[in-house]
């Protein structure tokens, strides 16, 4: 079903972007039937607007969200070893992250809610400036959407988490996105061998 909606201009260090693709998680499964939330996450987007004290972003800019901050001053996020930000990344909040409010209203004037920051499944959304990637206007836009969550998933357990060695055996649980991007990261580490596992006799 589909449904009209308001959505609010950005506030200070925010921007509201235009979804050109989206794709569907398994988790969006889950939340779908909460009427109250505008779900999904993955998605590549041009800047719509932009709100007071953003420098980093400009109309026509094309961005991929993400779901877990990055300040890019605090010390976590200047560290190598992980990108939990002290800032804004201590819980996931159904709304923005600085005023704790929502940009969504219903056509009755009900409050709508985020869903982990990014809320992809309407044709424009607001995040905050922590929440965006800048990419090149010459990526797939079509793919770039398996950004926001999946191949950077994948490929960091391979690359940061299990930090695979050249020459190492891999197993891997699971071909979804998530389990195929673990194998590019493993591969891109120099793995030599890598095994496949799954259960789901339509991904062999």
């Amino acid at each position: 079903m589909i449904e009209e909606i308001d959505v609010e201009p950005p506030k200070a260090w925010e921007i509201r972007i235009k979804i050109l693709c989206t794709s569907l998680c398994h988790t969006d499964v889950t939340y779908w039937k909460m009427s109250t939330t505008v779900i999904s996450w993955w998605v590549s987007s041009v800047v719509e607007s932009v709100g007071e004290h953003v420098e980093e972003f400009q109309e026509g800019d094309m961005v991929v969200p993400v779901f877990r901050p990055n300040c890019r001053e605090c010390r976590d996020c200047k560290s190598q070893k992980g990108n939990g930000c002290s800032i804004f990344g201590g819980e996931l909040v159904p709304a923005m992250p600085r005023d704790k409010t929502s940009r969504f209203k219903g056509m009755n004037g009900e409050t709508l809610y985020h869903f982990l920051s990014v809320s992809s499944f309407s044709q424009y959304t607001v995040v905050d400036v922590v929440n965006v990637v800048k990419i090149s206007p010459e990526f797939p836009i079509d793919k770039a959407c398996l950004l926001s969550c999946g191949i950077s998933t994948g490929i960091g357990a391979a690359w940061k988490v299990a930090d695979i060695e050249e020459g190492s055996t891999v197993a891997i649980f699971g071909l979804g996105t998530v389990g195929l991007a673990v194998a590019e990261g493993a591969r891109l580490r120099g793995a030599s061998k890598i095994i496949d596992v799954d259960l789901n006799q339509e991904k062999v």
